[in-house]
């Protein structure tokens, strides 16, 4: 059994799944514990899931939530780590809702919030698809799209800790409305709340499509990665046409990045990465070479999927909970 005040809890919140890892100081998961996330409830509810969530996780590893050194929480959207704020998570439906405050009154153990993203990105530069690498830009497809920028070794957080706000990247001005309130954004274009938009706006103008039978079949009412995933091994024509135009745009996001911030790595994460691998990654990689400003890039620039997976966000969670606490 590890020691008392050595174990971190990681928080994962994402935009369809809650989930929580116990991990001791060698970043061994002692225990997984996950549910669905459920926005309509509002910040008080979901806070309340989290700490169930996390005594569960805490539970599962043979341990009492006193026992715990802290919970990091990784959220949607830009926050302010130092205040545990989350000015912004469109998914949520939250705007200044003070996380660190609310979920310490549930748990009474040091809580950290920060961007999801910048978690998932330090849990990938420190134990996945990063290591090694001194400057890399990190991209997450999910509900949303995600970014984050490790710079020289460490996490760019900018001037108000909110960098890496790539999601928001505008790529067609006239485009479809992002949760943002802005035309355009690449998460309005690719992410997979933005597939299952075009799917379903598919299927209406009449093509056949088996992904709604499948959402019915799995009892799930938004299309996930692993409903993205069986789609296309089922060759289904509107999930492929759909899939094509995301990693377009995904494709043109990594080249932007990578001719304005010149990293030598670029990570693609997030559930359809870890579903479809290279299959999804392959074709945005092309893509991104075509539009390279530096054709010395294509060599000497990786762009690669993640691989922790769904683990990413609170294993970085866990891991920037430890820099930040010494």
């Amino acid at each position: 059994m590890p020691k008392t005040k050595e174990v971190i809890v990681g928080v994962d919140l994402g935009g369809t799944s809650l989930r929580a890892l116990a991990v001791n100081p060698k970043n061994e998961v002692l225990a997984l514990e996950k549910t669905p996330t459920n926005p309509r409830q509002g910040p008080a509810g979901l806070i309340a899931d989290i700490a169930t969530v996390v005594a569960e996780a805490v539970r599962a590893a043979g341990l009492t939530v006193r026992d715990v050194r802290a919970v990091s929480v990784g959220v949607p959207g830009p926050t302010d780590p130092v205040q545990g704020i989350v000015h912004r998570a469109p998914n949520l439906g939250w705007h200044e809702v003070a996380v660190a405050r609310e979920l310490k009154a549930h748990l009474h153990v040091p809580v950290l919030v920060d961007n999801d993203v910048h978690m998932g990105a330090i849990g990938e530069h420190v134990l996945g698809a990063g290591q090694g690498a001194q400057n890399l830009v990190a991209i997450f497809v999910g509900t949303g799209i995600g970014g984050a920028i490790i710079s020289k070794g460490r996490l760019y957080e900018g001037s108000s800790g909110s960098a890496g706000e790539i999601g928001h990247t505008v790529l067609e001005v006239d485009g479809p409305v992002c949760g943002c309130g802005h035309r355009g954004c690449v998460e309005a274009l690719a992410s997979r709340t933005a597939m299952e938009r075009d799917v379903r706006a598919a299927i209406r103008k009449g093509r056949k499509s088996i992904v709604l039978r499948i959402m019915k079949e799995t009892h799930r009412e938004r299309m996930t990665s692993s409903i993205v995933a069986r789609a296309l091994k089922k060759n289904d024509k509107v999930m492929r046409k759909v899939m094509k135009s995301a990693q377009l745009y995904l494709g043109i996001l990594a080249a932007n990045l990578v001719n304005v911030l010149d990293p030598d790595r670029v990570v693609i994460g997030g559930g359809i990465t870890e579903r479809l691998g290279e299959e999804f990654v392959g074709p945005i990689r092309e893509t991104a070479h075509e539009y390279f400003l530096r054709p010395m890039d294509i060599q000497r620039v990786k762009i690669v999927g993640g691989q922790l997976g769904d683990n990413a966000g609170a294993l970085g969670a866990v891991v920037l909970a430890r820099q930040r606490l010494g």
